[in-house]
């Protein structure tokens, strides 16, 4: 019996340090609020790579255009390039949670009726055009309103834990939704997979619903275009944000825009379906998980410096010996090593930025910098579908990490400041 209670109680032990190694590693979970939120987010993450996917995937089945699959892919960050500095506005005033719960209802009810089109076979090019405005619409509000609740359900100490986490949630829905894709299109169709990815935004609204998150105190109820000008002179005046402003700029020209033409270089480079264009969005997925795991593990002894001008040169190396190749085991391996670098700099990006703004105009820095890096993406899309068009999808990708490379570099020898970061 004596020797029974030894296990019970050296299992209790094993599985309590285990937990506390967890925490370390990983010390926004120990925020019941950010567990909740990183349940609920991570279930509609899926079903919006799931969309991402099935949305490409169908807009080249109906124009075997690439240049096509950008103008789609442009008109869902369009409105974030209008709207997405008001969205600030809208954060820095009204109750975050509030208005994430708005944002999925609008998902789910846009999705369902894209879904619907899609299946009754009546869905065309321009209707899908229409639909991504409108989701891009409600990004606008959603993304900033995303960034800044982080301040809401964790401590300071703990953003780079939950922003290399989300970072990570992100990218391991983009494991799985591709996968999920991939099936579903072969089972029942595009149509299909978005009536599914409207109902994952439902595990959101339940979980934002049990969150008891704090509220910081609203902003005064000045004009918008006066607060939306204090959001972008802090913005522009701060050297460390500026630099890292244009970061995301150039992020979303020539860093995020690879996904746009996976569908294409599926097609044209590998000759192969939805099955093998899912492996390609998982692998690159599989990759920025690991970035989590290092990003959250290890940002309290790196700078930040080290973190994003290493992963802003893995991305783009990585990137360019993918263009190269036309083995589709390569292109797992080499999209592995650029999705690791991409989450690495990306959010650790992220982190910097929020640890250097107050919180009474957070919302609005934040709307800046989804401006840069989302409302910036239609270019970035617009440019990679038309360099496919003319010169090739490779081509395409070898021009974009070449760019992406010798910025930073020459912006991590220019910028002292950077560089003396401390971690945080």
């Amino acid at each position: 019996m004596a020797k029974f209670s030894e296990l019970k109680s050296g299992n209790s032990d094993n599985k309590s340090s285990l937990k506390e190694k967890l925490l370390k590693a990983f010390p926004a979970f120990r925020h019941r609020d950010y567990q909740l939120y990183f349940f609920g987010q991570f279930i509609s993450l899926i079903g919006t790579w799931l969309q991402m996917v099935a949305q490409g995937y169908l807009v080249y089945d109906l124009t075997h255009s690439a240049l096509w699959v950008g103008i789609t892919f442009a008109l869902n960050s369009i409105p974030v390039t209008l709207f997405v500095l008001f969205g600030g506005v809208i954060v820095d005033r009204f109750s975050k949670k509030k208005i994430l719960i708005f944002t999925q209802i609008a998902s789910l009810i846009f999705a369902l009726i894209l879904g619907f089109l899609t299946i009754l076979d009546i869905v065309t090019v321009l209707q899908i055009c229409v639909f991504s405005f409108l989701l891009g619409t409600v990004t606008a509000i959603d993304m900033p309103a995303r960034q800044a609740f982080m301040n809401d359900i964790v401590d300071r100490k703990e953003l780079s834990s939950s922003i290399a986490l989300n970072a990570g949630m992100f990218n391991m829905a983009r494991v799985v939704g591709p996968l999920i894709a991939g099936i579903l299109i072969g089972l029942i169709g595009e149509g299909g997979a978005f009536i599914v990815n409207s109902l994952s935004f439902i595990a959101p609204m339940i979980t934002l619903f049990f969150m008891k998150s704090h509220i910081h105190k609203a902003i005064p109820h000045i004009h918008p275009l006066k607060a939306i000008k204090e959001g972008i002179s802090y913005s522009v005046k701060h050297e460390i944000i500026r630099d890292l402003m244009i970061f995301a700029g150039l992020n979303a020209l020539f860093g995020w825009s690879y996904i746009t033409i996976l569908p294409v270089v599926n097609d044209e480079v590998f000759h192969k379906g939805a099955y093998e264009l899912s492996y390609l969005y998982a692998s690159a997925g599989i990759g920025s998980v690991l970035g989590t795991i290092i990003v959250s593990s290890l940002s309290h002894k790196i700078r930040p410096s080290q973190f994003i001008l290493g992963g802003l040169i893995l991305f783009a190396v990585s990137l360019f010996a993918f263009s190269l190749t036309t083995n589709l085991y390569l292109a797992l391996v080499f999209l592995f090593f650029s999705g690791l670098g991409l989450v690495m700099h990306f959010s650790m990006m992220t982190s910097t930025i929020q640890h250097t703004s107050p919180p009474q105009i957070l919302g609005r820095v934040m709307s800046v910098y989804t401006f840069m890096f989302m409302g910036l993406s239609p270019l970035g899309s617009l440019q990679v579908g038309f360099i496919a068009e003319n010169l090739g999808s490779p081509m395409a990708l070898r021009i974009s990490a070449v760019i992406m490379l010798i910025w930073a570099v020459f912006n991590f020898i220019r910028n002292k400041k950077l560089k003396d970061i401390e971690h945080f």
